[in-house]
């Protein structure tokens, strides 16, 4: 039986990679920056078999994004900053002193009662634990300080409207944003009537972070919804170019009604 590689040998090869002399010259050259790239890919192609249920691959794929994560911290360890041991180490510390209800003496050993406990208080125990946390890092206070930036645009807009939900800066349903939708709307066709570009994209984002507001109220994840309306609309898309296909006709002498009639049969197929 062949031997299983582990956590040494994946650090071995990282370091081998990026050895000055012997290494891969395309691994040697990289930086924190350069990288980003292929991080972000590796993360969607993870959530993408995980939504295809496609559970043979999904090995394949944590372990491309594994590998970004031991990239960055041996590039790191070049460097002299840290290494992968340190990363781990204050992962594990971290996640003790998060979760007091599972290690109630902050020890990995420490074992707990066997009292019930349910999700919702863990998830405030766990809100109460990260501000203390600031607080002892001296970081600042502004509630929304802490969001990265670097987030896609409406996952950044769920995360700073539920920031602000928590301290009472919402309405208590969702009729209040729905309204706000159609508020936002009103003011986009205003835009879009007055044909200014810098007025028009204001609108359009006013419009868009409304209905990621929205989402938190209806508890759906934007980029989930979003990625499955694609995936319908591709297979639509797909029928209709296929029709087109098995025609003597060009999509140029088709009428928009005609295409339109193949997306209706398409709904019913799909």
């Amino acid at each position: 039986m062949t031997k299983k590689y582990n956590y040494q040998d994946l650090k071995y090869l990282m370091a081998r990679l990026r050895h000055p002399q012997s290494g891969c010259p395309w691994d040697i050259e990289q930086t924190y920056e350069s990288i980003v790239p292929h991080t972000l890919e590796e993360v969607y192609e993870v959530i993408d078999t995980i939504e295809r249920a496609d559970y043979k691959h999904l090995k394949e794929e944590l372990g491309d994004l594994l590998f970004q994560v031991v990239f960055y911290a041996q590039i790191a360890k070049d460097e002299a900053r840290f290494e992968l041991d340190d990363v781990i180490h204050s992962l594990v510390a971290k996640l003790v002193y998060r979760h007091p209800h599972v290690f109630p003496e902050g020890t990995l050993t420490s074992q707990r009662d066997d009292q019930t406990i349910n999700a919702e208080s863990v998830s405030g125990q766990w809100d109460a634990i990260k501000q203390k946390e600031k607080k002892s890092k001296n970081q600042a206070e502004r509630i929304l300080d802490d969001i990265p930036k670097a987030l896609p645009g409406l996952l950044r807009a769920k995360k700073i409207q539920k920031r602000a939900a928590k301290v009472g800066f919402d309405w208590p349903d969702s009729q209040g944003v729905l309204a706000k939708i159609r508020e936002e709307l009103d003011e986009l066709e205003e835009a879009i009537q007055s044909k200014d570009k810098e007025e028009i994209e204001s609108e359009l984002g006013d419009v868009l972070f409304a209905l990621s507001h929205l989402t938190n109220h209806l508890k759906v994840d934007p980029e989930r919804a979003v990625r499955k309306t694609n995936a319908k609309f591709e297979y639509r898309f797909g029928y209709i170019e296929d029709q087109v296909n098995l025609s003597d006709r060009a999509w140029s002498e088709y009428s928009l009604e005609e295409l339109e009639a193949y997306w209706q049969q398409a709904k019913t197929h799909q």
